[in-house]
């Protein structure tokens, strides 16, 4: 497979809402957007073959998803045949470690997304022993419209749709990552170095979020 890579986070992992939606709208931008779309100038989504758009990022969901900007964005690239996931956010507890709902991070409260929680598989290849991690967000969603009156109806889907392997993970670590170089654990040590300093290309890291579930669907 072949990625395409649109980066909408800095080095420290954030970003904004409308660099976002910049790089939902390029998906169905025409390649030459100063001409209309023919056979010779496609959609990036048809030049570069995007049949799957991963988002393994989110932001508080508050709108209701008919008009979160997010949300709309995501829809238009699923009806237009892109296949979108989302992660489903890492707040499943507080700050005293229980449980709570309600806390899906938008576009993952969109209903055309596939919307991925993170799953525990405590090292094992049976399935018998997994369990959802305790900080995986939770359904149902919260966010809302309030009508006239200014009464509150909230869109309460059930989410997430599915849940994925993203508990300790082993991934590609950047050059010069953020996170292991505040939490130097995170390295993996799994690779002999093929090169040096920062000219490495085999490191690798851990990871757990939903933000890694959400690839491995």
């Amino acid at each position: 497979a072949n990625l395409v890579n649109l980066r909408v986070l800095n080095s420290t992992g954030f970003g904004t809402v409308s660099g976002l939606l910049s790089a939902l709208n390029w998906i169905l931008t025409a390649a030459d957007p100063t001409r209309a779309v023919s056979s010779t100038n496609p959609l990036n989504k048809d030049k570069y073959n995007i049949r799957v758009a991963n988002l393994s990022l989110g932001t508080a969901a508050i709108d209701t998803y008919r008009n979160d900007p997010l949300c709309r964005a995501a829809r238009k690239l699923v009806d237009a045949g892109v296949v979108v996931v989302v992660a489903a956010g890492n707040n499943g507890k507080n700050e005293a470690g229980q449980k709570i709902y309600g806390q899906i991070h938008s576009p993952a409260n969109e209903p055309s997304v596939i919307t991925v929680g993170a799953a525990n598989t405590f090292g094992t290849d049976s399935r018998h022993d997994d369990g959802i991690t305790s900080y995986s967000s939770r359904g149902p969603t919260r966010s809302y419209a309030t009508d006239a009156n200014g009464v509150k109806h909230y869109d309460n889907l059930i989410k997430p749709d599915i849940a994925a392997p993203g508990n300790k993970l082993i991934f590609a670590e950047a050059n010069q990552n953020l996170l292991v170089t505040q939490h130097p654990s995170l390295h993996a040590n799994v690779t002999s170095s093929s090169g040096s300093g920062s000219g490495d290309d085999r490191k690798m890291m851990y990871l757990s979020g939903s933000s890694m579930a959400a690839p491995i669907v």
